[in-house]
């Protein structure tokens, strides 16, 4: 059984990216949303950033697929209506990144992998079971006829129990996935979060759903998932907050004065949630130190 650590809860990566970073099981999450049929012999790049999409999570997978760059993303909070704005700055580092300098200012014509870019939902607000979100429709005074100079799109599937059902069944690494998820919500309704994963990885491995995944990495598991939920429960924390001092945006940097003094009520009401030092100074950019001499 898996000990709870309490002595980090600053991690990089989350169950999601490290389960599909996987070259075989990524091709098959790509096979199943795509309804392609790529083998195992298909080469595959990765090309995932850090830090880019949400600090200190990393929740997104970036690899290259033949003439493919594609982009996959958990989310299990709310969607963010910005995702297309996010990624467009996402897909340009990749692209900063892959692209040599010399080659950008060449004559002829380079050639680039075409984007493609999944969001995979499984929060607990009620969505559809596809959208699409689109730069576009982001623009301001955009005309009905008009034809943007610049898009994107994002391809959403909600993955909760009961949706999508077609799509998850054809990966039957998502599928499981989407069972450990889902019985960790389950259980966290009657128990605290930590022994709420120490029972999904228990129930997983004894019904055979990613047990060798979790047999290998359960202690990994366990904090990465930990570290996750938690870390969104602190932005909502911080986006409250922001809501109160009656900023436009909860979690944007505002007026110095204003934004130190909720930055300080911030990180005492997380300290006082039992959040580590080491979570508030990630959400908030106080110093460990400083915060671990912050009163309640």
């Amino acid at each position: 059984m898996v000990a709870e650590d309490k002595s980090s809860r600053e991690y990089k990566n989350s169950v999601f990216s490290m389960l599909f970073s996987i070259k075989e099981n990524s091709l098959s999450l790509f096979n199943a949303v795509e309804n392609t049929n790529y083998g195992p012999e298909t080469d595959i790049k990765i090309t995932t950033l850090s830090n880019v999409l949400v600090k200190g999570q990393q929740n997104d997978i970036s690899f290259v697929l033949e003439d493919k760059i594609v982009v996959l993303i958990e989310h299990q909070s709310s969607i963010n209506n910005n995702m297309a704005l996010r990624l467009l700055i996402y897909i340009a580092k990749v692209y900063e990144r892959m692209v040599d300098r010399r080659d950008r200012y060449r004559k002829g014509r380079i050639s680039i992998p075409k984007p493609e870019f999944i969001v995979l939902y499984n929060g607990n607000e009620d969505m559809p079971e596809q959208q699409e979100l689109k730069l576009s429709d982001m623009f301001k005074d955009l005309g009905v006829d008009e034809v943007p100079n610049l898009e994107l799109t994002v391809k959403v599937y909600n993955i909760n129990k009961g949706h999508n059902e077609e799509l998850v069944n054809r990966c039957a690494v998502l599928r499981e996935y989407s069972s450990f998820v889902y019985l960790v919500k389950e259980h966290v309704k009657s128990m605290d979060l930590g022994a709420a994963i120490l029972r999904a990885i228990d129930d997983c491995m004894r019904q055979d759903i990613l047990k060798d995944f979790l047999e290998q990495h359960s202690q990994e598991v366990y904090n990465m998932l930990y570290g996750d939920w938690n870390m969104d429960e602190a932005l909502e924390v911080r986006y409250e907050e922001g809501e109160a001092r009656g900023e436009t945006r909860g979690i944007a940097i505002g007026e110095a004065r204003g934004e130190t003094r909720g930055v300080l009520r911030t990180a005492r009401q997380m300290k006082a949630k039992g959040f580590s030092s080491a979570i508030i100074s990630e959400i908030t950019g106080l110093p460990e130190d400083e915060i671990e001499h912050l009163d309640y």
